[in-house]
C-alpha cells in the first residue's frame, strides 16, 4: 500500500519585503500561491516469504493456496510465493534453491538435522511467537531441538497402524488383524490361497524403504540409534529385515516393494487387489475417499512374537533458511497465521493428518474415541532419529538398498553392515 501525504504550509507576510522574497520563490519553482505543494509518496516495506511445502494429497494446494490469499490481504505488506511439490521432487526443489543461493525462506520438510550442521538455519526459537510455542506439544518441540536452538517447528504428525481390506479378511477366514510376526504371515498366506489378491504391501520405495526398516527394526526390539550410537546393523535389526525378505521370497507381499509406492498400494487395497499393508493414520481420510465402498479395518503394527506392541510415529517440520532477505517478522507473523486454531483444524482434518498443537488435538479427540487413541499413541511413539545430522544422507542410502536385499544381491547382515558404516563414517565428516 502507498501512503500519500500532503503538506500545505501557510505563511503570512509581516512586511513587502517578505511578500516580494516569497513570490519570486514560488516564481523560481514554477508553482503559484494557489497550487498545492507537490505530492511526496512514500512506500512501505514489501517484505518476501518464499514457502515450498510438501503435498500430502490432492487437497494440499489448494488449501493452502486460500490460507496464502487471505494472509496477503491481511497482511499486503508481505508477499508469500508459495510452492506445494510432491515428496517424491521435494528435495530436488529445495536442493536447487539452496545451491543458487536462494533456499525457501520456509520450507516444510521431514528433516533438518544436517542443514543446522551446516549453519544453514534460523532459530526459529526466534520466530515462532510465546502463544504459538505455548500450544505445540512439548514432546514433540524437543525432537526438533539440537543442544539450546529450536531450529525446527513440528508441522504435522501421523501414527502408523495396519490397515487391511475387511472383504478379503472375511473370505481368507481371518477373525483378527496380525498382531505378531508369525500371525502376519499367517494371515498373509491365507489371503493369497483365496486366489483374489496378495498378501502384505511393502514400500521400499525412496518414499518408505525408512519407514518399513523403522516398523522391523524397532519390531525386534533394535532401532536406528542409542545412547548417540548408530545401531543399524544390530542382531535385532538384522532378524527384522531377514524376516521382510522371508515374506517377500514366499510370495507373501505384493510382488514390486521397490516400485510401486504405498499411496499405490493403497489404491490396489482400496480396489481389493491387496489384503493389508502398513501406512499412517491419513489413510481413514484419503483412501474412502476414492473408494467409499471399501470396507477397512486397522490393526497393529505386528511386532517379533513376544514383544511389546509398538507404537510409531512420524512428524513433519517447518524450517527456516538463513538468507539476504529474512524478516522475522513476517516470518512470525505467517506462521501464527497458519498454526490459528480454526484454519489448522481445517488443514490437518482435510488431509487426515494429526495436529501437532494442544488446542486444536483437544478440539479433534473431544467425543471422538479414534482420534483419542491416536493422539495417545502419538504421545508415546517411536520415532525416526531426525535430530541426527547424518539421518538424511542415512535414509538416502538405505533407499539404494532395497532391490540389493531382495533380489539377493546382498545379504540383511551385508546391507546392514554397509548402511551402519556409511552413517558412522559420515558423522565423522
Amino acid at each position: 500500500m502507498t501512503n500519500r501525504t500532503r503538506r500545505t504550509t501557510r505563511l503570512i507576510m509581516g512586511s513587502g519585503l517578505l511578500a516580494i522574497t516569497f513570490n519570486a520563490l514560488l516564481l523560481s519553482t514554477g508553482c503559484s500561491p494557489s497550487e498545492p505543494a507537490p505530492i511526496i509518496e512514500t512506500k512501505e516495506k514489501q517484505s518476501l516469504i518464499r514457502f515450498v511445502a510438501a503435498e500430502y494429497s490432492s487437497e494440499t494446494k489448494p488449501l493452502l493456496e486460500e490460507i496464502v490469499r487471505q494472509f496477503e490481504i491481511q497482511n499486503p505488506t508481505i508477499e508469500v510465493e508459495l510452492q506445494v511439490a510432491n515428496w517424491d521432487i521435494l528435495g530436488g526443489i529445495y536442493t536447487a534453491m539452496i545451491s543458487k543461493n536462494q533456499p525457501p525462506d520456509l520450507l516444510n520438510s521431514n528433516a533438518y538435522a544436517q542443514f543446522a550442521s551446516d549453519g544453514l538455519l534460523n532459530n526459529m526459537g526466534n520466530i515462532m511467537s510465546p502463544e504459538l510455542k505455548q500450544k505445540i506439544y512439548p514432546n514433540l518441540l524437543e525432537k526438533d531441538r539440537m543442544g539450546n536452538v529450536q531450529y525446527a517447528v513440528p508441522y504435522v504428525a501421523s501414527v502408523r497402524n495396519m490397515y487391511y481390506n475387511q472383504d478379503l479378511f472375511d473370505a481368507a477366514g481371518i477373525e483378527a488383524p496380525p498382531k505378531t510376526w508369525s500371525e502376519l504371515k499367517a494371515a498373509a498366506g491365507k489371503i493369497v490361497k483365496t486366489g483374489k489378491a496378495t498378501g502384505f504391501g511393502v514400500d521400499l520405495t525412496d518414499n518408505e524403504t525408512q519407514a518399513y526398516l523403522s516398523y522391523f527394526f524397532l519390531g525386534s526390539g533394535g532401532g536406528w540409534i542409542k545412547d548417540g550410537k548408530w545401531t543399524i546393523n544390530s542382531p535385532e535389526n538384522v532378524q527384522g529385515l531377514t524376516f521382510l525378505k522371508e515374506l517377500y521370497d514366499a510370495k507373501l507381499t505384493d510382488p514390486e516393494p521397490t516400485v510401486t509406492t504405498r499411496d499405490e498400494k493403497q489404491r490396489v487395497l482400496g480396489d481389493g487387489k491387496l489384503g493389508m499393508l502398513i501406512s499412517g493414520n491419513y489413510f481413514t481420510s484419503v483412501v474412502p475417499r476414492e473408494f467409499p465402498n471399501l470396507r477397512f479395518g486397522v490393526g497393529p503394527i505386528p511386532v517379533k512374537d513376544g514383544h511389546a506392541p509398538l507404537s510409531f510415529g512420524v512428524q513433519d517440520v517447518l524450517v527456516s533458511f538463513k538468507n539476504d532477505h529474512t524478516d522475522t517478522a513476517a516470518l512470525s507473523k505467517f506462521l501464527d497465521f497458519l498454526y490459528d486454531d480454526g484454519r489448522y483444524e481445517e488443514f490437518t482434518r482435510r488431509e487426515g493428518l494429526l495436529p501437532v498443537t494442544s488446542t486444536v488435538g483437544q478440539r479433534l479427540a473431544s467425543n471422538n474415541p479414534v482420534m483419542q487413541n491416536e493422539m495417545a499413541a502419538l504421545e508415546k511413539a517411536e520415532f525416526y532419529p531426525i535430530q541426527e545430522p547424518a539421518w538424511q544422507a542415512v535414509m538416502d542410502t538405505a533407499r539404494k538398498l532395497g532391490d540389493a536385499v531382495l533380489f539377493s544381491r546382498m545379504t540383511p547382515k551385508q546391507a546392514l553392515d554397509e548402511l551402519q558404516h556409511f552413517a558412522e563414517t559420515h558423522d565423522k565428516k
